[in-house]
């Protein structure tokens, strides 16, 4: 076991791949809440949305990944594992077999760090599951600067063309999916990234 407490430093409001398993293969999908809670022992939360695949997958097994991903992360990664369905098509497919120590996939080309968590114990939040993790692998990958919610959406995001200006509606901040309609609900879940309605704006 393998524990770099830097790693942890890494852990900024930005955005995460984070990859569980089952018996039959890998899954991954983006988050943006990874935060550390102690340090002796080290700990950690994640919160995943319910309706995504990887969340179940944890809820089986118990383990997970994290990669934290840095500023020359392409936007085909979050395409890949943020905006596609990981039950039907293998999202790893692009990408080099690696393997922590608890035999979960993770992404280093385009990450500064991965850590692993064992699942001590889960808090249901509605529409997401906020679970409690004990930190049994951390390693640092590079010095690259984690990507944060303003870089991506500046530097990675590809703007909107001028037809999607002009409709009305709402914008997800995190895969650019419009929902059309003077409100939008709160309890609404965007249906290709799966976040939440926090994470729309009004198109101005």
């Amino acid at each position: 076991m393998n524990v770099n407490s830097k790693a942890l430093f890494k852990l900024s409001y930005g955005l995460f791949l984070l990859t569980s398993k089952n018996e039959y293969k890998d899954n991954g999908c983006i988050v943006n809440t990874a935060i550390q809670l102690t340090s002796n022992p080290m700990r950690i939360s994640i919160a995943v949305n319910k309706s995504n695949y990887t969340h179940d997958m944890i809820m089986e097994s118990g383990i997970f990944n994290i990669s934290v991903l840095t500023e020359n992360t392409p936007f085909e990664l979050f395409r890949n594992f943020g905006f596609q369905t990981g039950k039907m098509s293998d999202k790893f497919r692009d990408y080099p077999e690696l393997r922590s120590q608890n035999g979960v996939m993770y992404i280093d080309k385009f990450a500064n760090a991965v850590i692993s968590g064992k699942v001590t114990g889960t808090v249901d939040c509605g529409t997401h599951t906020l679970f409690i993790a004990d930190v049994t692998e951390a390693e640092v990958l590079s010095d690259e600067p984690s990507v944060t919610y303003d870089y991506y959406f500046k530097n990675i995001k590809p703007k909107p063309d001028s037809a999607e200006k002009k409709k009305k509606g709402y914008v997800c901040k995190i895969c650019g999916y419009v929902y059309e309609g003077d409100e939008l609900p709160e309890d609404f879940v965007c249906p290709i990234c799966k976040h939440e309605a926090s994470d729309f704006e009004k198109i101005q």
